[in-house]
């Protein structure tokens, strides 16, 4: 059986095809007994309608929307999100609710296509990731009509909207002071997107913890993909005064900075150690196998999403802390050159 097109409605209802988009979008431009008779029509002919036209009969999207702002290839090799969405799918499977998932270039994109979304009813709410300082989304997301929505981050960067996030700084708190038990007191850390707000957030503890322990600090800026994280640790390695330690902001630039430093003949941890941020499978796979900041972000994602059917069911904005990621320590990570270390934690 061949699909139901608008223009079969449009022959059947005697009207343009025109009218048939304004009626099913919810747009104006036909009259009400029009728009009526056309939903009526749809759904005599079996059309699977629009989310608008849904959304019309006061019927749900049975739907929800994640929007990516960053280029379709990070994907390919960005195993937090695999991993998050499938934790999101986790929960909407169980609701029989589908999951729209759009991938746009920048900022501005993403927030033209929730104002498309919620015109048309396309979805009964959305996930928002990467919240920044001073987010020109927030307004969208406080609006009186605004969608239903979690955001993924620190409360401090959305305010009045629903929160889940993790502890970043206390990760990167726990980081330094293994690496200090180590002896390393020159130590870098690769970094994702700055205007992201978690990164900022880590930067800020990085610094802060390093100094307070009278060590030198360096922030290599990337934006977490393969190539500019071995530029970065490339960088970093062939200073006149290197690190003896990096922190890396996900996996697949740890991954990059291991193969690195095995080029320029530097041995891992007996020259540098190197810690991974997103403990994916591959963390596990490297040789050494890399010491890396632990989170399950599966049953981050699967949080998410029941938050977010919290607020669709009309739950008041709150904030959750989801847990804190922990260090798993493994073969990348050593006392540092010509340095005795001491117990992690320390005894007191």
């Amino acid at each position: 059986m061949s699909r139901i097109t608008i223009a079969d409605i449009a022959r059947d209802a005697g009207v343009s095809t025109g009218a048939v988009s304004y009626a099913l979008n919810g747009r104006p431009g036909v009259s009400e007994s029009t728009r009526r008779r056309i939903l009526t029509i749809a759904e005599n002919l079996g059309w699977e309608p629009s989310q608008a036209a849904r959304a019309l009969t006061g019927a749900g999207a049975e739907a929800v929307g994640l929007i990516l702002a960053r280029s379709p290839e990070t994907l390919g090799f960005e195993s937090f999100y695999m991993q998050f969405i499938a934790g999101i799918e986790q929960v909407l499977t169980v609701r029989s609710f589908a999951l729209l998932l759009q991938v746009v270039p920048d900022l501005n994109a993403e927030m033209l296509t929730y104002r498309r979304w919620r015109a048309a009813g396309r979805v009964d709410g959305v996930v928002v990731v990467d919240p920044r300082e001073n987010d020109p989304r927030l307004s969208m997301l406080t609006a009186s009509d605004a969608l239903p929505a979690v955001v993924v981050g620190n409360p401090e960067l959305a305010p009045d909207v629903t929160t889940v996030w993790t502890d970043d700084a206390a990760a990167v708190r726990e980081s330094v002071r293994y690496l200090f038990t180590l002896g390393h007191r020159t130590i870098a850390r690769v970094s994702g997107v700055a205007s992201y707000g978690h990164v900022h957030i880590r930067d800020v503890a990085f610094h802060d913890e390093v100094a307070a322990r009278g060590g030198q600090s360096i922030i290599s800026r990337a934006d977490f993909t393969p190539e500019q994280g071995a530029a970065a640790t490339r960088t970093l390695l062939t200073a006149e005064e290197p690190p003896t330690a990096i922190l890396f902001d996900n996996d697949v630039m740890a991954l990059t900075g291991l193969s690195v430093a095995h080029e320029l003949g530097l041995r891992v941890p007996q020259d540098v150690s190197i810690i991974a941020w997103d403990d994916s499978p591959l963390c596990k796979a490297a040789f050494p196998q890399l010491t890396a900041l632990s989170h399950d972000v599966t049953a981050y994602g699967a949080h998410v999403a029941r938050r977010l059917f919290e607020r669709i069911g009309g739950a008041a904005a709150e904030s959750f802390v989801d847990a804190t990621p922990v260090l798993r320590v493994r073969g990348s990570t050593g006392p540092a050159p010509r340095m005795t270390p001491v117990p992690f934690p320390p005894k007191h």
